[in-house]
């Protein structure tokens, strides 16, 4: 997306920072760091903190600092340096040189497509593995080789909820899409969006396109009404999405929506409130599933919540980022001589067996088995398609998985 001002209409303020991640978010300083210091090492990771994508971004930095409690014990040691990107690329910019400047052994993010096209090329050409949390637009992989992703793409994700959408609506014939054009994962995803209505053989009635910064869709809405749509399709993020969904439901419209991943957090709550009530979203993290990473994710999740809360998906792919570099960096451990360390081998050399290692290896993650191909394109099983379900105040809500 275009560099703007942060834009907060309509949306609950940004939860207040814990205070060493408050002064990551300004400076640049070390967020969190390990209390083992055996092999310590720097970990990198620049994810939206402000912005219209702050509130995706929240997610993120709540899995990243679980999964750093979690590993606290275990070698070796990782120190997470954080540092807030905003929500358009000069942020990520600025936030990814001073990473670089760091010199981490790994980056995890940025937490935009548009922004990984951006500042991945950089880390790639500095020789640093950087990992993304929810980039999942096409061509992220490509962008070099020690760029891989956590996050499974758009041209997998996308596709589920709309055929869920038609499953469970088997009348549809008619459909509206809407979509943010100055945000490129956007973009991609209502193309894949796009191509599956018509593999489908249903009829493409609107094609709206709309901006991130927008707040009132009212005209562009009325306009697509008019075409009669019984099914509507929306790309976009937190802020206008959620807006859009409101407006849509305000004006009229009734019949079922389907969103992609950009809303795909709670944190779409405060925007569309009760009207968020029936959205669909493909989901790439299950909170049932039963694996020992999932069990401690969900309880370290639920300290100071409700018993029954779940991570949004993001939390647990940041979770799952964080948790694939150090179990890559001990399965590097494993292979050295006895009595060397990781900090002791070349940094440059020791990103490239990090790299290496990390692409070769299985993980057993909050989202399920994952495998990396060689180029770094995650490789992920299993996947299922969630309705919100708002409470009676209209202010909270859960994502409720479907058969």
């Amino acid at each position: 997306m275009a560099p703007q001002q942060p834009h907060r209409s309509l949306l609950h303020p940004l939860r207040p920072l814990p205070l060493a991640l408050a002064v990551v978010a300004l400076g640049g300083v070390l967020a969190s760091c390990s209390s083992n210091r055996g092999d310590q090492l720097r970990l990198g990771a620049g994810i939206a903190l402000t912005g219209n994508g702050g509130l995706l971004g929240q997610d993120a930095r709540t899995g990243l600092d679980l999964a750093r409690q979690q590993f606290a014990a275990k070698q070796p040691g990782l120190e997470l340096q954080l540092e807030d990107t905003g929500s358009d690329e000069a942020g990520a910019t600025v936030a990814f040189r001073r990473l670089i400047n760091a010199k981490p052994v790994a980056i995890v993010g940025p937490s935009f497509s548009q922004q990984g096209f951006a500042v991945m090329p950089m880390a790639d050409r500095a020789g640093i593995p950087v990992i993304g949390v929810s980039t999942t637009a096409e061509g992220i992989p490509q962008i070099g080789r020690f760029v891989a992703r956590v996050a499974s793409p758009v041209t997998v994700i996308a596709p589920r909820s709309l055929a869920k959408a038609v499953q469970l609506n088997p009348g549809i014939r008619r459909v509206a899409v809407f979509f943010a054009q100055d945000d490129v994962f956007c973009t991609s995803e209502t193309q894949i969006f796009q191509k599956a209505i018509r593999a489908k053989g249903l009829e493409l009635v609107a094609v709206q396109r709309t901006s991130v910064s927008d707040t009132d869709f009212q005209i562009p809405i009325t306009n697509v009404l008019r075409s009669r749509p019984q099914l509507v399709v929306i790309s976009a993020l937190v802020s206008d999405g959620g807006n859009l969904v409101r407006q849509l439901r305000e004006l009229g419209y009734t019949g079922p929506i389907v969103a992609g991943n950009g809303l795909n957090t709670p944190n779409i709550y405060p925007v569309c409130q009760r009207h968020c009530d029936g959205l669909m979203i493909t989901q790439a993290y299950n909170p049932s599933l039963n694996n020992a990473s999932n069990r401690s994710l969900l309880a370290a999740f639920r300290k100071g919540r409700p018993a029954d809360a779940v991570p949004p998906q993001v939390t647990a792919q940041a979770f799952t980022a964080y948790q694939v570099v150090h179990e890559a960096l001990a399965s590097l451990k494993t292979t050295l001589p006895q009595g060397t360390s990781l900090p002791s081998l070349p940094l440059g050399e020791l990103r490239q067996r990090l790299l290496k290692t990390m692409l070769a290896g299985t993980y057993q993650t909050p989202l399920g088995e994952l495998r990396f191909s060689p180029e770094g394109e995650v490789l992920q099983r299993d996947f299922s398609v969630a309705r919100v379900s708002m409470a009676a105040d209209g202010r909270s809500g859960r994502f409720v998985l479907l058969p």
